[in-house]
């Protein structure tokens, strides 16, 4: 199984942040061209295209019907309706938020991995792999591009990070995180309807008017109110596409949190295999060399060997020991900090396939489309950042024009409660306000050009974040393709050692080879396998850091 469906899209109004099929607020944008803040062009990240709806914003152009248009010239001749309708229509489309569409950051076709400089050299390397997988019998593995947890297919691996999704305590505070975000998106949208209030109030009043005496009364009222802001330059609507565009990038870095667990989960799970692996590897040559030291001291109680031949296998014999113990110490302290990432107490990680296993399984493409980058939850963070600011934009633009609003009352006002809602009490306001910033001393236009300012910040940051995940996803694969040579390149080097201690042991109990033969022949093995065991777990987590790197997998999901 692929493990990006661990990494839940949750925000609200938002199925694709990818810089492929980019939006605005709720209006998805995939033209093959954008304009930046300055009124540059650039081509998105792909070169998918889908036909745009005559939007600005996300918000349709106002019509302005030619019957409410008509003005009357100074001579008395009406202007033409379709005139009046055209310049309101470019006044509202220039006063609109601008539009947004990502900048191109990785070319369309552009592929992750490059051809090995030495051909010679892959040769040898593809022919020593030949030779180990004649070696193990090995079930072959047709579909190169599944996905690396599917490759794995160890269960035990997979409940793992089931529960560390669950229970680890910074994804709950990312998930936490999201629903405050979501909330904030609800802030914003409520913006767009009128508000109603229900308000009452009782007073005691005295009033004096002049040389009359004071005059006292009492009040009572009940009203509704109502108040809103219509919306013309897209000031409130901005707000919106801001707020969603934050939710989206929430939602982002808590898909990076899980991912980054996952990755951490089985990097931890790998390096307890290869724990094991060397606890195995030590206890069999721990005792392997005691038997040799049986033998040594026979040998020298026949009088066919001399005391420095058996002080010399015993000194050999603590050589293994001390590994057994280093790797026991780091087995614990593995397991506690797999425990952390878990969510739970200091306790024993179950294992499932043993390394080997899991090396011989593992099969990756030596190319793929950088396209897949799209996918990382960084990338769609920091594409989600610049499309709040952005819209940001629009939004302390639209402050700059004229504020128009809409209000009113409605209710009952008596000189007593219990004469409320009688004949005569009935009471109403309504008033519709307009408010032009004149004069501000260029504190709006400021406010804007910091707006812009910072817009240009996140939109440089997007493209870093892409570029640096080309660069990871590069070094990832090709950290992946080294690694599988130095694991073949050790396998090969342990398998001809291993033959060669079977010989010098033969050939030493048989009196025809020193005891300096049959040690180097030893110490030698026991290096090699240790390296072995370390260059497997250096491929799989090669395998592991590829798999971060492109956001979750190398294959793309219907």
């Amino acid at each position: 199984m692929s493990y990006i469906r661990y990494l839940p899209s949750r925000a609200a109004e938002r199925r694709d942040t990818s810089p492929l099929s980019s939006r605005t607020g709720e209006r998805r944008d995939t033209s093959p061209l954008s304009s930046d803040i300055d009124g540059r062009r650039h081509t998105p990240l792909s070169s998918r295209m889908s036909e745009q709806s005559e939007r600005v914003s996300g918000n349709t152009i106002p019509h302005v019907s030619p019957d409410h248009a008509r003005v009357r010239r100074t001579s008395g001749n009406a202007l033409p309706a379709g005139a009046i309708t055209a310049l309101l229509a470019v006044v509202f489309a220039a006063c609109a938020p601008p539009a947004y569409v990502p900048p191109t950051v990785i070319a369309p076709g552009q592929r992750i991995g490059v051809t090995p400089s030495s051909d010679s050299a892959r040769k040898f390397f593809d022919s020593l792999a030949v030779e180990r997988r004649n070696d193990v019998p090995r079930k072959p593995v047709t579909d190169v591009s599944v996905a690396w947890m599917d490759i794995i297919r160890d269960p035990t691996l997979s409940r793992l990070v089931d529960i560390a999704v669950q229970q680890n305590r910074n994804i709950q505070i990312a998930v936490a995180r999201i629903n405050e975000y979501r909330a904030n998106v609800g802030i914003a949208r409520s913006a767009q309807l009128p508000g109603i209030t229900l308000n009452a109030s009782e007073s005691a009043n005295q009033v004096a008017l002049g040389n009359a005496p004071p005059t006292s009364y009492r009040a009572a009222r009940i009203t509704g109110d109502l108040t809103w802001e219509v919306d013309f330059w897209g000031r409130v609507r901005g707000g919106v596409e801001a707020a969603n565009a934050d939710l989206g990038a929430q939602d982002a870095a808590q898909r990076a949190a899980v991912l980054s667990l996952v990755g951490d989960v089985a990097s931890g799970y790998l390096r307890l295999l290869e724990l094991d692996q060397e606890r195995i590897i030590a206890e069999r040559t721990l005792s392997a060399r005691r038997s040799t030291l049986e033998i040594a001291r026979a040998r020298f109680a026949q009088g066919l060997t001399s005391e420095l031949d058996v002080r010399q296998f015993e000194a050999q014999v603590a050589a293994p020991a001390v590994t057994l113990a280093q790797a026991e110490r780091a087995l614990a302290q593995t397991e506690h900090n797999l425990n952390v990432l878990l969510g739970q107490g200091p306790a024993r990680v179950p294992r499932g396939l043993a390394l080997n296993q899991v090396v011989t399984a593992l099969a990756i493409p030596d190319s793929l489309p950088a396209a897949l980058l799209a996918r990382r939850p960084d990338v769609i963070q920091a594409e989600r950042t610049y499309a709040a600011a952005m819209a940001r934009v629009g939004v302390a633009d639209a402050a700059r024009w004229p504020t128009v609003s809409i209000g009113g009352s409605l209710g009952s006002q008596a000189g007593v409660p219990t004469g409320l809602f009688g004949s005569q009490t009935k009471v109403y306001q309504a008033l519709i306000g307009v408010s032009f910033p004149l004069f501000d001393n260029a504190r709006l236009a400021n406010v804007s050009a910091a707006a812009r300012a910072r817009a240009e910040q996140t939109r440089a940051s997007y493209e870093g974040v892409a570029l640096n995940a080309l660069r990871e996803a590069n070094d990832a694969l090709i950290g992946v393709r080294t690694a599988r040579d130095e694991a073949v390149a050790q396998a090969t080097q342990a398998n001809a050692l291993r033959q060669a201690l079977e010989l010098a042991t033969l050939r030493y109990q048989a009196g025809l080879a020193t005891y300096l033969d049959l040690l180097d022949a030893q110490r030698s093995l026991f290096g090699a396998e240790l390296a072995l065991s370390q260059a497997q777990l250096g491929e799989l987590t090669s395998a592991v850091q590829l798999y971060k790197a492109l956001g979750g997998s190398w294959v793309v999901r219907p």
